[in-house]
């Protein structure tokens, strides 16, 4: 047997302390009464109060927290065997981690802003896998496909735009790299979600969109700015902007939210394209896409588990309870009725 919670039997510590209550309790009774009665008188005046039946009480109501506590900490044994199995589609996020995501057209700017948009595709995820990629010049998987929502959002909150060295915007390699990261013998089950601002600046990207489509790669883009666009800023050490980027002209470069090349990479592989909102209603949107995809079973295992008991104890609990209620301290009546006609017949003969 063990317990499934069993800091509550910290709890019973409270037993040696009701015990030395009750001790108190039946001292300070007693002598309160020697102190306003003659000792001789004590036994007459409380001749309908039963010493044992208090002492009984007190014991079922300390039987009443030793078997409540005991349900609290939920007392197991048993064992059963249980199949887990879970269901779902391998799903990629790709985040863009180039200069560009800087720009704050988005609260507070692009890439938290991204970054916010995956936490909060990965919270609606059930059963799903998760893999996650950075990419900017070049793509890395930053973390494989897996099952552990917690790991993945341990890599996506280190993700910074110094993560890849290489600078630039490639969205070909993001999809290349997603491409690889999935199983090559499947042709479905595969969903890539890329959150960028949609500037590709390498080019060649159509190439890699034939072989994720090729693949059975479904592409959802999320566009993450505005299309008016704003300068990149260049901040210091302690966060402050002291410059923006400029081309090789010495002009200020004005990022700005590319639509167009979005919705055609989403639509050539049969995903749609989303514009990131305040709201995120689009998350739910690209969940709807996923959960209605047909899906494959990615665990299946074995648990062995123990079976909760606490209902015993927590019977006996509710038994000493009730049975502290019902008992009273007085002596049973006819004890009673006979010690006072006992006593009124000796006063009578004088020999009280």
């Amino acid at each position: 047997m063990h317990f499934a919670q069993p800091e509550y039997l910290n709890l019973l510590l409270i037993l040696p302390v009701l015990g030395v209550f009750f001790y108190w309790a039946f001292y300070r009774r007693r002598r309160r009464l020697e102190k306003f009665i003659s000792q001789k008188l004590v036994g007459r005046l409380t001749g309908e109060f039963s010493h044992r039946k208090a002492v009984l009480r007190a014991l079922l109501l300390a039987g009443f927290f030793l078997f409540g506590i005991l349900a609290l900490a939920r007392p197991q044994w048993g064992m059963s065997l249980n199949t887990v199995r879970r269901q779902g589609v391998d799903v990629i996020a790709a985040l863009d981690t180039s200069y560009s995501m800087n720009a704050e057209d988005a609260a507070p700017n692009r890439l938290a802003k991204a970054k916010s948009e995956i936490r909060g595709l990965i919270e609606r995820l059930k059963g799903d896998r998760i893999g996650l990629i950075a990419f900017a010049g070049t793509a890395i998987v930053q973390c494989p496909l897996t099952l552990d929502y917690g790991a993945a959002l341990l890599f996506l909150d280190v993700a910074n735009t110094e993560v890849i060295p290489e600078p630039g915007t490639s969205l070909a390699s993001a999809i290349q790299t997603a491409n690889s990261a999935f199983i090559a013998k499947e042709k479905k089950y595969k969903v890539l979600v890329i959150f960028t601002d949609g500037e590709d600046l390498e080019g060649q990207v159509g190439d890699a969109i034939r072989k994720a489509h090729d693949a059975g790669v479904v592409i959802y883009t999320v566009g993450v700015g505005s299309l008016e666009g704003r300068p990149i800023p260049i901040r210091d050490g302690k966060g402050v902007i002291i410059d923006y980027r400029k081309d090789q002209d010495g002009q200020i470069v004005v990022s700005r939210l590319d639509e167009r090349s979005l919705d055609e990479i989403a639509s050539e592989t049969g995903g749609k394209y989303f514009r990131a909102t305040t709201s995120e209603s689009e998350l739910d949107n690209i969940y709807d896409e996923v959960s209605r995809m047909e899906k494959k079973q990615l665990e299946s295992r074995l648990y062995q588990t123990f079976e909760d008991q606490f209902q015993y104890p927590l019977a006996l609990a509710v038994l000493y309870l009730v049975a502290e209620a019902w008992l009273s301290e007085r002596r049973r009546p006819g004890q009673g009725w006979l010690a006072r006609i006992y006593y009124r017949t000796r006063t009578v003969s004088g020999d009280v």
